[in-house]
Formats: C-alpha cells, sequence, structure tokens
C-alpha cells in the first residue's frame, strides 16, 4: 500500500476525453513551413505559461499545508501542524475556485500534447475537488489505520530531520502546538457526530490504545524513553552543538511532552471514549444520508472508470474462481493430498512457513526482504530502460503503531533525496507475514512496485510537479499488484509454495473487489465479510479481521488494486498482439511509467500511441 505524500485529491479523476487529448479535429493540409515555425513558437509560449500556472498551483496547495513541506524535505512551517479548521478548508476551495479560473484563461488549442495532457487532468482535479467538498464530512479523522492522533509521532519520527538546532526548536514547537491540532480535530470529529457520521464501535479501543502508547515511557512515567523522547534524543544527540545546548533542548522537549502532549492525548482519548458510546455496530457507508451516492462517487475517484459497484463485485468474483484454479495447479505440483481449503490451512498452521517470534525471527525476515529486493534490483535491465536514482531501504513498523498499522506499505523519497523510500513490513506477528507471501509483498512495496513507480515519477524533469506528486490509486496499486506477477515471467518465484503466495496475495485483492463492494453496497456485516476471506484465502483469522476493518474505514480504497491491475495486463496484452515480433516490454513499461500516475483511460491513449508509433 503506498501512503499517499501530495495532491490534494489522492484518489482523482474519471475520464479525459480522447479525442481532447490527441488534439483531434478535421484533418488539415500541411502547413507553410513559416506558419508551422510561428504555431510552434506559440506552442511553445503558451504551454510555458500553463507549466508556470501549474507550478503555481501546485506551491499555493504545498504553502498551505505544514505536513507536505515536511514529507517533501521543505522547513518553511517546521514548527507547524495543518490547520483543521472549517475556515481553512472553506479558503481552500475559494483557492481553488480562483485557480480554476486561471486555468481557464489558458487556451488549450496553443499547449503541446505533454501540457495539454496536465491541463486536463489539473482542471478535472480542480473541479472534481469542488464537486467532492459536499461529501467533506464523509471520513473518519481518526480510525486504526491512520489519523491526526498517529500522525503526529509518525511525522516527527519519520520525516522531521533535525539537522540544526533550529530543526530542534521547531520539533519542540511542534510538540507545543499538540494542543491547538488535537481541540481542532475535536471539533471536526464532533461536526461529524451531529452528522451521523461516527465510525464504528469496534474503532474506538484501537485508536484510544494506540494515543495511550505515545505517552508511555520518559518523561511521562519511569520508564525507558517515550517513542517521541527516544527520537528526539536520538536526533538531538547525532547534532554537532555543545552538550549544554543539547540537555537544554532536551530538558524543553521533556517539558513539552509532559505540558502539552500528555494533556493533549488524555483528553483526545477522553472525548473518544465518550464518542464511543454514540457508535454502532454497523459498517458500511450506506447507513449514511446519501450513503450509496458518496460510495458510487468514492468508487469511481478511486477506480478512474465507471464501473457501478455490482460490476466490481461481479469481477471479484470472477477472478477469486480463476485463481483458485490456478491455485489448486500448484497445490496438485506439491503433491499435497487434499482439497484447496485443507491446502489453505496447511500453509496457515505449517511453521515451516513462518519465522519466530522474537526479534532474531523479526530481524531475519527484514534481511531476507532486503536479499530479494536487491536479487530483484541486479534483474531490472531485462525489463526497464529507466531506472530511479533514489535509494530504498526496508524497515520495520515502529513499535507505536505496529498493533494497528497494515501489513506493509511504502513511503516515497524526500523530493530533494536526501531521505530515502521505505518499504516498511509490519512484524508485529510474524504469523501475519507468512515466508510464502515475502517475495510478492517486497515487489509490490519495493521493486519493481512502489519504489520503481514513484521514484521514476517524483524524479520526472519535463513534468509538472503536480503530476510528479500526485497520484491515481487505481494506477499506482494496480501497478504494485502488476508487479508481484512480473518476476515470475523472468524466472524468479523458484519455491511453489512462493508461487502460491503470489497467487495469495493476487486472491487477496480479487476478494477485496467483492468484500468492499459487499460492505458498502450489499449492507454486508463485518463477520460476513470476514467468514468470506475465511472461506476463500489461505489467510490468518488475525490478518483477515485487521483487513476487513481496514476496508471499512477506508471505503472504495482496495478496489483499486485488481482493477488497476487488470487494464494494465490488458493493455500489455493489446501492444503484444498489435506489435508481435516488434513488441518489446522495456519499451512498454517506459509508456507506462514515463507520464506519472494516470487515469486509466489516459493510461490507455498513452499505450494506443505507443502502438502507432512502434507499428510505424
Amino acid at each position: 500500500m503506498k501512503q499517499h505524500i501530495f495532491t490534494r485529491r489522492a484518489l482523482l479523476p474519471v475520464a479525459i476525453s480522447v479525442a481532447l487529448l490527441a488534439g483531434c479535429g478535421p484533418q488539415q493540409t500541411s502547413a507553410p513551413a513559416s506558419t508551422t515555425a510561428q504555431t510552434a513558437a506559440v506552442a511553445s509560449s503558451e504551454s510555458e505559461k500553463a507549466n508556470n500556472l501549474f507550478e503555481q498551483i501546485f506551491m499555493d496547495n504545498v504553502r498551505r499545508s505544514p505536513l507536505l513541506q515536511t514529507r517533501l524535505g521543505i522547513k518553511d512551517d517546521y514548527d507547524k501542524w495543518q490547520d483543521l479548521s472549517d475556515e481553512h478548508f472553506q479558503a481552500g476551495l475559494a483557492l481553488t475556485r480562483q485557480h480554476l479560473t486561471m486555468l481557464k484563461g489558458i487556451d488549450q488549442s496553443k499547449l503541446d500534447q505533454t501540457t495539454r495532457v496536465s491541463y486536463l487532468l489539473m482542471q478535472q482535479e480542480l473541479q472534481q475537488e469542488l464537486d467532492d467538498a459536499k461529501w467533506r464530512l464523509y471520513s473518519y479523522p481518526v480510525n486504526q489505520m491512520f489519523g491526526t492522533h498517529s500522525q503526529v509521532p509518525s511525522l516527527l519520527i519519520n520525516q522531521h530531520s533535525i539537522s540544526s538546532e533550529s530543526d530542534a526548536k521547531a520539533y519542540i514547537a511542534r510538540l507545543n502546538a499538540v494542543p491547538a491540532l488535537f481541540t481542532q480535530l475535536q471539533q471536526q470529529l464532533q461536526k461529524r457526530a451531529d452528522a451521523g457520521i461516527i465510525a464504528p464501535k469496534f474503532v474506538f479501543p484501537m485508536v484510544i490504545s494506540a494515543s495511550e502508547n505515545v505517552i508511555k515511557g520518559a518523561p511521562f512515567d519511569s520508564g525507558d524513553d517515550s517513542t517521541l523522547l527516544a527520537d528526539f534524543r536520538k536526533k538531538v544527540t547525532a547534532l554537532d552543538i555543545s552538550d549544554a545546548a543539547k540537555k537544554l533542548l532536551l530538558d524543553e522537549a521533556s517539558v513539552a511532552l509532559l505540558t502539552s502532549v500528555k494533556p493533549a492525548y488524555t483528553g483526545l482519548i477522553q472525548y473518544l471514549q465518550q464518542l464511543e458510546q454514540q457508535a454502532g455496530t454497523e459498517d458500511g457507508v450506506w447507513r449514511f444520508k446519501d450513503g450509496d451516492a458518496f460510495y458510487n462517487n468514492a468508487l469511481k475517484r478511486t477506480t478512474t472508470t465507471d464501473l457501478t459497484a455490482e460490476q466490481i463485485h461481479q469481477i471479484g468474483l470472477d477472478e477469486v474462481a480463476r485463481i483458485h484454479n490456478e491455485m489448486r495447479a500448484i497445490m496438485e505440483k506439491t503433491g499435497f493430498d487434499g482439497d484447496l481449503k485443507a491446502f489453505f490451512n496447511f500453509m496457515q498452521t505449517d511453521p515451516q512457513f513462518y519465522y519466530p517470534e522474537t526479534d532474531e525471527g523479526k530481524a531475519e525476515y527484514l534481511k531476507d526482504a532486503t536479499a530479494i529486493i536487491d536479487n530483484m534490483r541486479s534483474r531490472l535491465d531485462e525489463l526497464f530502460l529507466v531506472k530511479p536514482k533514489a535509494e530504498m531501504i526496508v524497515k520495520a513498523v515502529e513499535p507505536f503503531r505496529e498493533k494497528t498499522a497494515g501489513k506493509a506499505f511504502y513511503q516515497q523519497p524526500s523530493m530533494d533525496g536526501s531521505r530515502p523510500g521505505i518499504y516498511y513490513a509490519n512484524l508485529y506477528r510474524m504469523s501475519d507475514m507468512p515466508k510464502y507471501e515475502m517475495e510478492a509483498l517486497a515487489y509490490h512495496e519495493g521493486i519493481p512496485g512502489h519504489h520503481m513507480q514513484l521514484a521514476i515519477a517524483q524524479e520526472l524533469e519535463d513534468m509538472p510537479k503536480f503530476r510528479r506528486f500526485g497520484g491515481y490509486t487505481a494506477y499506482i496499486e494496480g501497478w504494485g499488484l502488476y508487479t508481484e506477477m512480473l518476476p515470475k515471467e523472468i524466472g524468479l518465484y523458484q519455491d511453489p509454495y512462493s508461487d502460491f503466495g503470489r497467487l495469495a496475495m493476487e486472491l487477496w485483492r480479487a476478494c477485496r473487489l467483492v468484500v468492499d463492494t459487499g460492505i458498502h453496497a450489499k449492507k454486508w456485516s463485518r463477520e460476513q465479510a470476514i467468514q468470506y476471506l475465511l472461506d476463500n484465502t489461505p489467510n490468518t483469522p488475525t490478518a483477515v479481521e485487521k483487513a476487513i476493518e481496514r476496508y471499512i474505514v477506508m471505503p472504495s480504497q482496495a478496489t483499486a488494486y485488481k482493477i488497476g491491475m487488470l487494464k494494465i495486463v490488458e493493455l500489455r496484452e493489446k501492444a503484444k498482439t498489435a506489435l508481435g515480433d516488434k513488441f518489446d516490454i522495456r519499451q512498454f513499461h517506459d509508456t507506462v511509467l514515463k507520464n506519472g500516475a494516470l487515469p486509466l483511460d489516459v493510461l490507455e491513449q498513452m499505450v494506443d500511441e505507443y502502438i502507432a508509433k512502434a507499428k510505424a
């Protein structure tokens, strides 16, 4: 799972006219050379004007977001948190209207092709932000997957670097600003509660527990350093300043933790305990006013298609049946005596497939995952023309959030390259991280998956920043799932159990189409969705329960993976059929990656253009 770094919307457009993209219109005869030169000059001028505007819009939004600045490695508002107020939100909408008006001042007919694509993507993004403002309250600002309560320690630890005394002071200022941030958070939670939008009851114990973990340890009690103090101490200790200056900073941080962070979290916990009493046990967003309309809109944004919930549900059922058949073939290859359900149970319970629940077991997992990625890195020339410059490392999810965080996720590098891409593996419970899934998981989150795609996009020099750092979930996660399959085509997954693991991961994503639409459109209960996964996948009961709880609080997000992968595979087959011997997998991948993330219909247009050029 990719954690989105930018765009006012991580889940974006539905459809862009192919005719507009291609600049189609009445066919014209060739223009005289002088006219062609004049046209090129105008195109360059108008395209330059458009790209300057894209840059302005991007930076206007960066300036509104201290968190985005930090993630990009910009330290302008390094001492601040995000403004969660209604006033800030309304000011953002006003700015969006202004941006849209400015964009309409650009003459599309005078843009070069790349800039025309950017124009249409930006236009659609701005319009959809305005259209989706009505759904603002249809979210859970705190849940077991993410939220302001966990964002505070996560951003400080993972992204707030300290390379100077002023950086340390900014860290302390952020600690002191947590009470104001949490006051705004509670106001937003209450607005949602007043509108009947409260997270399901199961969410609250996990959020409360995660919040309590932040205020455990020194200076809150007599134990070891708390998560935040340990992080601050480590970063300050590495500074080239006097010991006296370091002590002063540590003392100031300790005071901020005691007088600001602790009361803020204590107050939030008390509020959440009260809100929990109002929470219900129904899980799907259908239970909200206009919940069906909200979910249908979410599906469009997530998949960048017009597929309905019913269509997506059926695609899921069909894919589950297909993958089950492929799994039976591998089961027979291993010589297992029994049916697929028995094989699932064998894979769940046999100790040979799991690392020990020890520090040594966790260290071995990280070492082996790194080795898998290193081996894949050495094979990239067989599949790609361009490779990312940014480094990538493998890390375990930090203890403060491992209990509730997802199975694995990727964090992209900073804009300046000072922070590498990170593949996070959640090693809280080693029984949820079987060896046979390790290859597929490493390929998806690392190389050639998210790191390959996102780092390359970030490094595209001729692309406006809103596209380099933007995201379309179906494209991004579709690419990640596609790249789980890709290594098999160059001879990896030699172990049949590992190949079964690859299918198990794909099956998991196919089942998501069924259970996400089941929960949010067909009114399935949490228990019904859990049972479907238990019946149809080899995953453990704890992994299944955690997954269903994720889909409940992130409606539609889980549909992106399989819908995106199916489109990429479809486009590759389209290119192979059209080009025959001229098909080059490296050129196809270059076509998919060189424009950054795209809506799926726009990606298809790019592939069609590649086919036409390759044929010529």
